[in-house]
């Protein structure tokens, strides 16, 4: 059996990093809506309502509507992320960096 050392530190890359923080939370995000929008809508009612004409059971419904909103969650994740990164260097002009909107003591 291999031992690992006692200190041995994980760190992720800047991309890996970017996608646990947009995906992690809105995976959470879409069980929650999934399991919320499901306990009130039968996904075969809904197949029944939208296209009769496919051939779509429970479980797809179930999985479509999960992958649907996760994808949309997913969207909205990255929307803050991108928004949320604060720019760097002199066009940071108003940001907390930025010393000369400080009032003199």
């Amino acid at each position: 059996m291999i031992d690992a050392p006692e200190n041995m530190e994980y760190r992720l890359g800047a991309l890996s990093r970017a996608i646990a923080v947009v995906l992690w939370p809105s995976f959470v995000s879409a069980v929650v809506a999934t399991a919320a929008f499901f306990s009130q809508v039968d996904p075969h009612v809904l197949h029944l309502a939208t296209c009769p004409e496919w051939e779509i059971s429970r479980e797809l419904g179930y999985t479509l509507g999960f992958f649907m909103f996760w994808g949309v969650t997913t969207l909205s994740s990255l929307f803050t992320y991108i928004l949320l990164r604060t720019p760097a260097g002199p066009s940071a002009e108003g940001t907390a960096a930025d010393d000369s909107n400080r009032e003199m003591p």
